[in-house]
């Protein structure tokens, strides 16, 4: 009888084990969510929020996601993908730059001249040639200072040399500063056209301190000349702009000395408002 009882009560003992047996791995799963629990409470407390840059970033994300940042339609969060609203038009394209005489075959397309306004202006034109012609033949510098009408407007042509600007220079000489005075106050006194100074160069190379190239030379004669215009002649700011061209443009050859001295020059345009 007892060894029956004993091994009833093995047997029982050994079927309740195997009753928990799929059921151990509990123990282990407690622990290991417990130890991930106290892992983040502890990252948690040593961890700090930076308010202004979160609120930094908040701003940055609204102004993307609204239109502030990228101009163009609506914004992602006004419209949506598939939204209905109307877009914004484009915005108007900036105005074109008068290009040069080599250029104008690509010009963009403009709108029927007046005749009777181009010829108008052809006279104006003219009027002024002639008073030009008369200043340069008076200071007598007849070649040195011409002007011609042209298809972009008025070319007033000053050939730097011994004249106006010391070689590799970009101070005005002042004997050349009343002869210049008297250009601007005829340009002055016609008032409506636009008023272009161009710089240009031959080819020869410069380096200096001042004039890496002859790109800064060009341009700084051009805006020498725009600074005397303004400071003595009352030439309206707003009419004048220069440009400097370095040796891209020559009139005349580069492989002689009287070729480069033609095209180390400044012009003065004034250019038509109204062309073909």
């Amino acid at each position: 009888m007892s060894g029956k009882a004993g091994r009833r009560r093995r047997g029982g003992h050994d079927e309740h084990l195997d009753e928990h047996m799929d059921e151990r791995w509990l123990v282990s799963f407690a622990d290991m969510m417990t130890l991930m629990f106290a892992l983040f409470m502890v990252l948690f407390s040593i961890s700090s929020v930076n308010t202004s840059k979160f609120e930094a970033l908040q701003r940055t994300m609204e102004d993307a996601f609204s239109g502030a940042v990228m101009s163009g339609g609506k914004a992602v969060m006004e419209s949506g993908a598939g939204s209905d609203a109307e877009v914004s038009p484009p915005e108007p394209p900036l105005p074109a730059i008068m290009p040069l005489d080599a250029m104008e075959d690509i010009r963009p397309e403009q709108e029927p001249v007046d005749e009777q306004a181009a010829e108008r202006e052809d006279e104006d034109f003219k009027r002024i040639k002639r008073r030009i012609d008369e200043l340069a033949a008076a200071a007598g510098l007849r070649g040195k200072v011409s002007a011609e009408i042209r298809r972009r407007g008025l070319v007033i042509r000053l050939l730097t040399d011994d004249v106006f600007f010391s070689s590799g220079e970009a101070a005005l000489k002042p004997g050349s500063l009343e002869l210049l005075s008297q250009i601007g106050r005829v340009i002055r006194d016609e008032k409506n056209h636009p008023v272009v100074v161009e710089g240009y160069t031959d080819s020869q190379p410069i380096a200096t301190g001042t004039f890496p190239s002859n790109w800064e030379l060009s341009g700084a004669r051009a805006a020498a000349v725009v600074r005397h215009f303004g400071a003595t002649t009352g030439i309206h700011a707003q009419r004048m702009s220069l440009a400097g061209y370095a040796q891209q443009h020559p009139i005349d050859t580069n492989s002689t000395p009287a070729g480069r001295a033609n095209n180390r020059r400044v012009e003065i345009v004034l250019t038509r408002l109204n062309r073909d």
